[in-house]
């Protein structure tokens, strides 16, 4: 286990922030400090092995029934970012997942590349998966970057970062997604919030963390976006049910298929109840937040600037 004396991105102070945060796998409880410089949380202590933190169940499906919507406003953002569909040109997805987004991004023109720790499902798919950032660097240059909800799970966010720009080629396009942990969601429900999701989400990004980072790295952000919806929906629905009952993420787990028959078959059946009767104010929530610029989800577009 790791303790971090100072913040991972700005070297600012790091104070105590949520105590008692339970990882919803192993019950593990972590302490979150946040930078009193740049705001970026980190989750206290950092296991040395995260083998054990990722089993069979974590990976593949956890978009469930919602997995092709994603992917299709995943590509239609990059579209717009990048001035239309690929064209042959080239598009790297870190943490690429079981492939649903990359394979939109193959049907609109983008040659593609991933890099997943767990490769199978993608590689099953007929994708070309690489197992690390360092193997996808092949030395040629990218016009698009993508992280979909992954840069919160790596060691040394700042160093990833300024490794994918230098992969960028010139006026190449870097897309990040990520929990906002200055967001109403994080701020109402502190250690029940879904996407805390410790020890896996290592950080825990705010608006100002995250563009600082983008922009030591050489990059204009470009556009930023508040929320996927999906996400957000279950972050209000969920984080309400961890507050409310003995057992967190039932609902996730029932929803994704990552219940085992017969578990917690009572709360389950509570949860599926009280969702319902959930949705609609957590649906005018989540469009609350989106317009406060506050949601659950951060999305930032940003391009690749000439140095001078």
């Amino acid at each position: 286990m790791t303790r971090l004396s100072a913040c991972r991105a700005c070297g600012g102070p790091l104070a105590p922030w949520l105590e008692g945060v339970a990882d919803p796998q192993t019950g593990e409880r972590f302490h979150l400090t946040r930078c009193g410089r740049c705001g970026l949380g980190h989750t206290e202590p950092h296991p040395a092995d995260m083998a054990p933190y990722y089993g069979a169940a974590y990976h593949g499906g956890r978009h469930g029934v919602t997995a092709a919507w994603c992917a299709r406003r995943r590509i239609r953002w990059v579209t717009a970012a990048c001035g239309g569909d690929g064209a042959g040109r080239r598009l790297l997805d870190v943490g690429c997942g079981d492939g649903t987004f990359l394979l939109e991004a193959g049907q609109r023109g983008w040659r593609t590349v991933g890099t997943e720790l767990n490769p199978a499902a993608a590689r099953e798919a007929g994708l070309d998966v690489r197992g690390s950032v360092d193997a996808a660097d092949d030395g040629i240059p990218y016009d698009c970057i993508t992280l979909w909800h992954s840069l919160e799970h790596m060691t040394d966010p700042g160093r990833l970062l300024t490794r994918l720009a230098a992969m960028l080629g010139h006026g190449g396009v870097l897309v990040v997604a990520v929990p906002d942990a200055g967001g109403l969601q994080c701020g109402f429900f502190g250690r029940h919030w879904l996407h805390l999701d410790v020890p896996r989400h290592l950080y825990h990004f705010n608006h100002g963390s995250l563009g600082r980072l983008l922009a030591a790295d050489g990059c204009a952000v470009v556009r930023t976006m508040h929320h996927e919806f999906e996400y957000d929906l279950m972050g209000w629905l969920q984080s309400a049910l961890n507050a409310l009952l003995p057992v967190p993420n039932i609902l996730f787990a029932a929803l994704t298929g990552r219940r085992r028959r017969g578990e917690h078959g009572a709360l389950t059946l509570i949860s599926l109840l009280l969702a319902v009767l959930f949705a609609p104010a957590a649906t005018l929530l989540v469009i609350g937040e989106t317009l406060l610029g506050r949601g659950g989800t951060l999305v930032m577009v940003a391009q690749k600037t000439p140095r001078t």
